[in-house]
């Protein structure tokens, strides 16, 4: 099942249903709470959230990162605005030394195992950014309560809010040249952070009831990216989809995704990987088919939320 984005400013009239399948609000990385991230999708939030073109989003999914914190208080703002809302998690993991991300979409919320991998996650990326923090400190001027003023009360804190402190100490431009430069993969301010397998965690997600889907493979821009040896051993483990309309993902890649999921029998998507001011993506510059998300509700545990 292969997913086509128009992109962003280039809205064909065949996606009548607009569905836009990976967000961050601040309970994670993102900047906007919740709410506001759920308003904004549907075209009552900033202008500026949605891509050139793109008319209020008729479906959107919460995906914070290790975390289901911010459900309650998007599923509450769905039903006030109308919109469609999927809720679902990004959860960390790793695969031939690489970071691999995967969206897991309308799993169990309370489901022992998944939760108590989130809080492994959550604990070991809090010690990483603290022990980041103090290389950081002896050479620039950011301290660990400068990192917290970036966040929100419950916030999982990461490399994005140490960013957004060297931005606010005037040490960095922005964001994005943050990570270009200190807090990449090779700079010796890095600290890695302890996450599971990422075999182990497609299956914590089949066993929440949750439908995994690979975020951004074919993100090679980000640093190395996995083989696709390694997305055949994901989709043995029960992964469902991969992430091909992204903005990460180049044509070639995205040739390449499509090619792969086609022949594994896996479901493509296509998203935003909105984080509000965080970041330049715009809610909706990527969509996913209604027929995809139609499996993917199909094959999930939770409902999604309707308008």
């Amino acid at each position: 099942m292969t997913v086509v984005s128009p992109g962003p400013g280039a809205l064909s009239l065949e996606w009548g249903v607009l569905i836009d399948l990976h967000t961050h609000s601040h309970v994670s990385d993102g900047t906007d709470a919740p709410a506001a991230l759920v308003a904004a999708a549907a075209g009552r939030g900033p202008a500026s959230a949605l891509a050139d073109g793109v008319p209020r989003l008729d479906v959107v999914a919460l995906t914070d990162h290790d975390t289901v914190g911010g459900w309650d208080e998007a599923a509450a703002a769905a039903r006030e605005h109308g919109i469609d809302l999927v809720l679902g998690t990004e959860v960390s993991a790793r695969a031939e030394g690489i970071s691999v991300h995967l969206l897991s979409y309308l799993h169990d919320p309370q489901d022992v195992g998944l939760l108590a991998l989130f809080d492994a996650v959550r604990t070991s990326r809090d010690g990483r950014a603290r022990a980041m923090v103090d290389r950081l400190a002896v050479d620039h001027p950011v301290t660990w309560d400068d990192v917290v003023a970036q966040t929100q009360p419950g916030t999982t804190i990461g490399r994005p809010h140490i960013a957004d402190a060297l931005v606010a100490a005037g040490v960095c431009a922005s964001r994005d040249v943050a990570f270009a430069d200190l807090l990449h993969t090779g700079s010796p301010y890095y600290v890695r952070h302890a996450v599971p397998d990422a075999p182990d965690a497609v299956r914590a997600i089949v066993a929440a009831g949750g439908v995994a889907v690979m975020a951004h493979p074919g993100a090679h821009m980000r640093g190395r990216i996995v083989s696709d040896a390694v997305i055949e051993e994901l989709a043995a483990a029960g992964l469902a989809g991969l992430e091909v309309a992204h903005r990460d993902n180049d044509d070639a890649q995205r040739a390449r995704l499509d090619r792969l999921a086609q022949r594994l029998g896996l479901l493509t998507t296509g998203s935003s990987d909105f984080h509000g001011d965080g970041k330049p993506n715009r809610l909706g510059e990527n969509l996913t088919s209604s027929e995809a998300l139609a499996e993917i509700e199909r094959r999930g545990t939770t409902r999604m939320v309707r308008a």
